[in-house]
């Protein structure tokens, strides 16, 4: 589950930040069940307010984790279940606003919108310009490039999301969700060998399964962006 690190839970400063954060991909967080990590939160929250806060932005609040005795009551007595945080978990950062220096509580939420818990990933190597994954993305697992491409020497399972601020290349089949542009950069592509993908989105433009399933699917493809509008073509 994804998890959500931030010092400041006010209602008003989550709708505001989630609300834009959420706007770059909407397809890609929808009903995504949520965690928060109160280890920097010193006050406990109107967690009743958060739950609705986090419905009306088609997300589930699942529980919390790093809670204390306080908190944790207040959480149980929401219906919301008190986690414990594994010791073996692997932190991807999600795609986030434009950062500032000073780490205010609002840069804390933009820096690390949804901190993603994924299973262990094998063989990840990183180059200079590109996150390089040796194996195939499995159903569950997400990967984030952050600042630069990404590039899948396997495939990207059903149920699989891979996201990059820049291009993703994907050697093999895609079909689960590929996110290019995640920061805003229009210019960035997806690169595939076999298109059947969920979803994929440049710069917060998305395409579902059903609009994809034309002349381009199960065929090697390019996705970019022209007019402001998702165009195919084919990967010569």
């Amino acid at each position: 589950m994804s998890v959500l690190h931030c010092a400041d839970l006010s209602v008003a400063t989550l709708q505001t930040l989630l609300s834009a954060k959420l706007a770059q991909a909407p397809a890609f967080f929808l009903q995504a069940p949520i965690v928060l990590n109160l280890s920097d939160v010193s006050q406990t929250p109107d967690f009743s307010a958060l739950k609705s806060l986090f419905t009306e932005l088609k997300l589930v609040l699942v529980g919390v984790t790093a809670a204390n005795a306080e908190q944790k009551a207040a959480a149980h007595a929401a219906g919301l279940a008190v986690l414990q945080a594994g010791k073996a978990n692997v932190n991807t950062k999600a795609p986030a606003a434009a950062q500032q220096p000073a780490k205010s509580p609002a840069t804390e939420v933009a820096d690390a919108t949804a901190a993603i818990n994924s299973a262990a990933l094998a063989a990840v190597a990183a180059t200079m310009d590109s996150k390089v994954i040796e194996q195939t993305v499995r159903s569950g697992q997400q990967i984030y490039a952050k600042g630069t491409d990404l590039i899948v020497k396997g495939a990207v399972g059903a149920g699989a999301e891979v996201i990059a601020d820049g291009n993703i290349h994907i050697y093999g089949s895609l079909r689960g969700k590929a996110i290019a542009g995640a920061s805003g950069d229009t210019s960035k592509r997806i690169y595939c060998y076999n298109l059947q993908a969920e979803l994929v989105s440049i710069a917060g433009n998305y395409w579902l399964s059903d609009s994809l399933q034309g002349k381009f699917w199960g065929k090697s493809a390019c996705i970019k962006m022209q007019d402001d509008s998702l165009v195919i073509s084919e990967l010569v």
